[in-house]
């Protein structure tokens, strides 16, 4: 599918986000292995989330869904998921994978976990090598999917310490050690997403040198009822869209605003963005709020550092954003969106440069030089979701109509993106 974009001359309103699916992966996995069923409100019809609930239907567990975006997910606890009769295909999504090598690496039958061809060329030992320091046998092809894990019933809980920040790796591990004799502790320098620890109620222990992160196989799985938030992933795209082309204000409600999650809004305000945050609230565990942005001018920073883990998924709308900034935009140690679902650094900068744009490619981020007119043209997608709204944003502020090729990738997260900011237009 292609989608044609033209300069905007209006952009406002109010916006319906889907909800978060990073959170949405781990309620419904949390909930499978717990001793009970909970019900899951506002679940997103987004692909990567469908594709947790079908591994969890291969594996036995019973899910119900509704027309009001609600699924129930009768537990099973953790000694009762079934061996899948065939390989469990994750589709494109990585949290899937990495997350359920953890859930299985303690089952008593063999498993085997795939996914599409960008799946497949993400790494995958940064998972295998922790799991089998805990007693798992696993094998992978050339560092990669398919994952095939081999009955084990006495992993052993480690000391593991996460040579980069990786709520993925992080949370795998922890998984596991709800299956693994003795306590398992994660060591983080540098904090990244916290749902996992959150939303499983895990000890947490934090000093000057970092976090630690407790799971052992006594601990209780919450179950009940979860209302999940808005994306705050999502809502970037907005953020950036209204700041350079805004003609009112466009609200957003209910979005989720974990801190380990929201780099984002300190980053666009750095870059003189007009954000409002109202009526803070608590779903669940989870911080949410209301959003309301209006257009501003926009000035270039540097993004790096300890910055760069809470605002990973932001980096390709940030560029776009440094696109229509005064003066230079840089990011650095960025080198992690070399492996997301396409290398998401050459993605951006070959799109931005069939823009038009000024950029500088680095190994581990770009800089891209701000207000040099851009011009509609074809732009990729790359089959990647981020990098297709982050172009159809950039097709909003450039001169004529842009075309991005496979604009259906963004229906891994977002698959009323294209419908939303049209309406946005109207």
């Amino acid at each position: 599918m292609t989608r044609s974009i033209s300069r905007t001359d209006r952009f406002a309103g109010r916006v319906h986000l889907p909800a978060d699916k990073s959170v949405a992966h781990r309620a419904a996995l949390f909930a499978a292995i717990a001793n009970g069923s909970s019900i899951l409100h506002n679940f997103p019809p987004s692909a990567d989330p469908q594709s947790t609930l079908s591994c969890l239907r291969q594996l036995g567990v019973s899910i119900e869904t509704s027309t009001d975006s609600s699924v129930i997910i009768h537990g099973v606890g953790r000694g009762g998921f079934s061996a899948p009769d065939a390989p469990l295909d994750c589709g494109n999504s990585g949290t899937t994978m990495r997350l359920l090598s953890g859930v299985l690496a303690g089952q008593p039958f063999s498993s085997e976990l795939a996914g599409d061809a960008s799946l497949s060329s993400r790494p995958m030992e940064r998972i295998a090598r922790p799991l089998r320091t805990m007693g798992a046998t696993i094998s992978l092809t050339d560092g990669h999917a398919p994952i095939r894990i081999q009955p084990c019933d006495n992993l052993t809980g480690i000391h593991y310490k996460l040579p980069v920040p990786s709520a993925q790796v992080k949370s795998c591990v922890l998984l596991a050690g709800l299956w693994a004799k003795g306590h398992t502790i994660v060591y983080e320098t540098i904090r990244s997403r916290d749902h996992t620890e959150r939303m499983l109620n895990l000890t947490i222990r934090s000093s000057t040198e970092g976090r630690t992160i407790h799971s052992d196989s006594s601990h209780i799985v919450p179950h009940g009822t979860f209302t999940l938030p808005g994306d705050f992933s999502a809502a970037a795209f907005i953020l950036v869209a209204a700041s350079i082309a805004g003609t009112a204000p466009v609200h957003m409600s209910g979005v989720g605003l974990n801190p380990s999650r929201t780099g984002l809004l300190t980053v666009l305000r750095r870059m003189g963005a007009d954000i409002q945050i109202s009526n803070r609230r608590t779903s669940g565990v989870e911080p949410t709020g209301d959003l309301s942005v209006r257009r501003k001018s926009l000035h270039g920073i540097m993004v790096g550092g300890d910055e760069i883990p809470n605002v990973i998924d932001e980096i390709p709308i940030i560029a776009v954003a440094g696109a229509f900034a005064k003066g230079m935009t840089i990011i650095r140690d960025a080198i992690e969106l070399r492996y997301k679902e396409c290398d998401r650094i050459r993605a951006i900068v070959t799109n931005l440069r069939a823009l038009g744009a000024e950029v500088e490619e680095f190994e581990d981020g770009l800089a891209v030089t701000g207000m040099v007119p851009l011009n509609g043209t074809k732009v990729s997608s790359y089959d990647d979701h981020r990098i297709a709204m982050a172009m159809g944003v950039a097709a909003m502020g450039a001169h004529g109509t842009t075309t991005i090729e496979d604009a259906q990738a963004a229906s891994v997260s977002f698959p009323e993106f294209w419908d939303t900011i049209a309406a946005l237009q109207a």
